[in-house]
């Protein structure tokens, strides 16, 4: 059978474009499948995305903030693309946009009719807007351009309180609000077009959304890579199905046909961490997966994970990751809850 290619993404850019996000959304869809595997064992995954710079001429302009853009392709390559982007549009939000932008709006309307998504952040709406592709659908842009929107659309149906909204045949025109809502639209789209676990792997990566609690819930998965040294990467390997076992550390050794006292200075030696850090990493990482997730309770996520106190797991939990395990599952298991929704009724839409 014939393996399955990536999307393609075409990244439109503009002079009134932003090169922070349109080389932003570059990178998270690139980072999308590749990075997890180089944070977790060391070596990159495949990426799971094609994105591409695209601009009306492919030549080198300059951005609205003044920073250069070398495109890699003309418009024509949003004929082969899977979703177009259009980023921010730099323009003053009365400005009127008759007569502007007609290649890029072209390539919207053909890249629409032909079956493909099309998705913009904050006022890039408004180029959605001015094709005349928002016309009886409901619309949301940054909350700056939406009375403007209003007045000179009035077809559409801003939705001035969203902050995502899908909309048009089978949900295939995906706009963003806000002044960095292409992180949003960004993950959103990397769980539409491959799955809700790709998207939260790429969150917690990037920190998309928690910028406030810093990068220590996130920096002790770089520490489980795997090693080269044989007897510890069996041992790596073991403890990954068998992380919740009674007594892992002693477990580990045996297996490994060393002394206790060697095997946990090989580990050491090799990986940079005890076997009971590791063990605890893989453990709260799991209970990570289990809080965002599900909803169950505290003390069972800490038993299923290999706890018997459930007051210990909660003080290891926010020793290693600044946060307590109810504080985790508020901010992280909302949003994958509502990328989920979001892609479910995008899915239902669309059959």
């Amino acid at each position: 059978m014939e393996d399955l290619q990536p999307p393609r993404i075409a990244i439109i850019a503009m002079p009134e474009s932003t090169a922070s996000v349109v080389y932003g959304m570059y990178d998270m869809f690139m980072s999308a499948g590749r990075d997890w595997n180089l944070i977790v064992e060391g070596r990159p995954g495949p990426s799971m995305f094609v994105p591409q710079v695209v601009s009306a001429h492919g030549k080198d302009l300059t951005a609205g903030n003044g920073v250069r853009i070398v495109p890699d392709e003309t418009l024509d390559a949003c004929r082969d693309a899977d979703v177009i982007c259009v980023p921010e549009l730099l323009v003053p939000p009365g400005e009127p946009l008759a007569g502007r932008f007609t290649a890029e709006i072209a390539a919207l309307r053909e890249g629409y009719a032909s079956g493909k998504l099309v998705a913009t952040a904050c006022s890039g709406a408004l180029l959605l807007a001015e094709a005349g592709l928002l016309d009886g659908c409901e619309a949301t842009t940054h909350w700056a351009y939406c009375d403007a929107m209003r007045s000179r659309y009035p077809l559409v149906k801003v939705c001035t309180q969203r902050a995502l909204v899908a909309s048009g045949e089978g949900q295939r025109l995906v706009m963003a609000g806000g002044g960095t809502s292409w992180l949003d639209l960004a993950l959103y789209l990397i769980a539409r077009l491959a799955d809700i676990d790709t998207a939260m792997r790429t969150a917690r990566l990037n920190l998309v959304d928690w910028h406030e609690i810093g990068q220590q819930p996130f920096a002790r998965l770089a520490r489980t890579r795997q090693v080269e040294d044989p007897v510890v990467a069996d041992a790596q390997t073991w403890i990954a199905s068998h992380y919740a076992s009674p007594s892992p550390v002693t477990a580990m050794s045996a297996r490994s046909g060393l002394a206790e006292r060697s095997f946990k200075r090989r580990f050491q030696l090799a990986t940079g961490m005890s076997p009971l850090e590791y063990v605890h990493t893989l453990r709260l990482e799991e209970s990570k997966q289990m809080l965002e997730s599900g909803q169950a309770p505290i003390e069972a996520i800490a038993n299923e994970v290999g706890y018997e106190d459930a007051g210990f797991f909660s003080r290891l939990f926010r020793r290693n990751v600044g946060l307590t395990p109810a504080q985790y599952r508020k901010r992280f298991g909302t949003m994958r809850k509502a990328i989920s929704l979001a892609g479910a009724a995008a899915t239902a839409a669309a059959s």
